[in-house]
């Protein structure tokens, strides 16, 4: 490893904070609610928690594991195994796609802040210039929510018609939406200012836009719990359905959450852990983290649904058809009770300002990441951070203006749905094989960075547990592909590992299971990168392998 200086967090909390952030997104608001009631309510905790203890906090201890000994990003994390270097660069790939798609989505909460400061709203009524003939407002005994389509709400019409100029399908792209286009640059500015100096502007900025989502919560909950017809949407959250855990889809569904909630094998994880101080336990914190993003999901399953149970109280329909996921719960069905409401404006402002924040901190963590595994891998221009910042926010900027164009929804949904299917537990995978199959040294390598031996259920997961678990999510996701455009979406970074793994393979000498071998061993970059701590973790290795064979796990392994 370069002996360059690394940047460090100025604390810990700005560590926790910043991964919180990055866990902790819009997909705990609008996907996990509608995911708990629709798989048997309560009912659905258990394989949800299950995953969580057997899956979740072990891929996450993994990753920052392995980024704070090597102080490495994305890529050169696996120094580790260089056959598998690829996977680093798929994880860049992915995150330049997931950036170009997600700074689009966060483009929206900004224009509903601006928009909410009109009154009355201005998707109240019908009506208007953008409204059809088949606009209907929601009043009592409205039957829009068991509607077969034939009939649409003013807040449907202005999120598609008139915000975004929804154009009929994808193979329709259009031109570009001017006020999406300015609130994306809005938003890309926002992220520059704040990752412009690295971990120690981010730092600092976590302290508010991680903790003032917490607050807004707290205030929708206190809200939301008042308003007429709460409880029924609360107990129709967490009324357990037994019988639907018989069904393989309801695990199948648990596992993914957690997955793709706790963002294990999008490099961000490893990126921000790389910046903590070497003999950092990190063990605590790779459980604080999951929990909380779990606590934090469960929590706004019961502002979500309290807010559902006043819209279906005012409509007088079951709230089992005003419940929905994704950007229609955002932006179409929460627009809409809150013009139900007392002080619908403030109400508005309040949760789109909350919205936004949820995601901006994801989108600092996954810039982040991009940034810090290229300059890993490239450490003559780190000392041009700045520049190289402002170059690939301008880059990306330019890839997310196709998300703004009136088929920029379309777009969205191809590639939010099928980007991380194969790419994540992929790369997963190919790090639990790195670090506890081809690499024999791992569990001294733990001992050294923390002083704590690791404990031996903790390589009973990694080994046997979590791969299983990783085919299985992977299989279920693909079953979902179902178009060529989806099959290339989920492919595009995947082929960065074979590529690479040829190339090396290709670079080395002897025969192909000769080639292999070699390759899977640890370069030489694979280490600390402080100065004084590889030297006295080359010596201590050197006494240990004297003594006895360093892949004898129960030298270093704790029961």
């Amino acid at each position: 490893m370069s002996g360059a200086t690394q940047d460090r967090w100025g604390s810990q909390l700005e560590y926790l904070l910043s991964c919180l952030g990055y866990a902790v997104g819009i997909g705990n608001l609008w996907r996990f609610p509608y995911l708990c009631y629709r798989n048997g309510g309560g009912a659905f905790l258990i394989p949800y928690f299950l995953t969580l203890i057997i899956c979740g906090i072990p891929l996450v201890y993994l990753e920052t594991t392995l980024g704070q000994f090597a102080s490495a990003g994305c890529i050169s994390v696996f120094n580790i195994n260089p056959l598998f270097k690829g996977a680093g660069y798929a994880v860049i790939v992915l995150n330049v796609i997931a950036s170009i798609y997600f700074s689009a989505i966060m483009s929206y909460p900004i224009l509903y802040i601006y928009h909410s400061m009109s009154s009355p709203l201005p998707w109240q009524s019908c009506g208007n210039s953008w409204n059809t003939v088949n606009c209907t407002e929601i009043t009592g005994n409205s039957s829009f929510f068991t509607s077969n389509g034939s009939i649409t709400t003013p807040e449907d019409e202005y999120f598609h018609r008139h915000l975004l100029q929804v154009s009929p399908n994808i193979n329709h792209i259009g031109s570009i939406v001017a006020p999406v286009f300015w609130c994306n640059l809005i938003c890309w500015i926002l992220v520059y200012l704040c990752i412009c100096n690295g971990v120690k502007s981010v730092g600092k900025i976590v302290y508010f836009t991680v903790l003032f989502p917490y607050v807004v919560l707290s205030v929708l909950f206190v809200r939301g719990i008042t308003l007429p017809g709460a409880w029924k949407g609360i107990m129709f959250y967490i009324f357990p359905d037994w019988a639907q855990l018989a069904k393989p889809k309801v695990w199948a569904d648990a596992a993914t959450q957690i997955f793709f909630s706790l963002g294990p094998g999008w490099g961000g994880l490893v990126s921000m852990s790389s910046f903590n101080k070497f003999h950092y336990n990190n063990l605590r914190s790779s459980m604080i983290i999951p929990i909380v993003n779990s606590a934090t999901s469960i929590w706004a399953g019961f502002v979500v649904f309290s807010v559902l149970g006043f819209a279906a109280e005012r409509t007088n329909v079951p709230v089992s058809q005003v419940a929905t996921a994704g950007p229609g719960l955002a932006f179409v069905t929460y627009p809409a009770t809150v013009t139900m409401m007392p002080a619908p404006n403030l109400w508005a402002i309040t949760f789109f300002v909350m919205l936004f924040f949820l995601g901006i901190d994801t989108m600092f963590v996954t810039i982040e990441a991009i940034i810090a595994g290229l300059l890993d891998e490239f450490p003559r221009f780190k000392s041009r951070k700045r520049i190289i910042a402002f170059i690939t926010c301008v880059v990306l900027f330019s890839f997310s203006i196709i998300c703004n164009t009136e088929g920029g929804l379309h777009v969205i949904g191809l590639l939010d749905s099928h980007v991380a299917i194969l790419c994540v537990p992929l790369v997963c995978a190919l790090e639990i094989i790195a670090a506890v199959y081809t690499y024999e040294n791992f569990s001294f390598d733990v001992l050294f960075m923390t002083g704590r031996p690791l404990r031996r259920i903790w390589m009973v997961l990694w080994r046997y547990v979590i791969l299983l678990i990783l085919l299985v999510i992977t299989l279920y996701s693909l079953l979902e592909v179902s178009s060529l455009a989806g099959w290339f979406i989920t492919l595009v970074s995947v082929v960065c590992i074979p590529i690479y793994a040829a190339k090396v393979l290709l670079r080395a000498e002897g025969s192909l299971l000769e080639r292999i071998r070699a390759s899977c061993r640890p370069s030489n970059d694979w280490g600390p990168s402080e100065p004084e701590k590889r030297r006295e973790w080359e010596l201590l290795k050197k006494q240990k392998a004297d003594i006895f064979p360093l892949n004898d796990l129960d030298k270093y392994i704790k029961e």
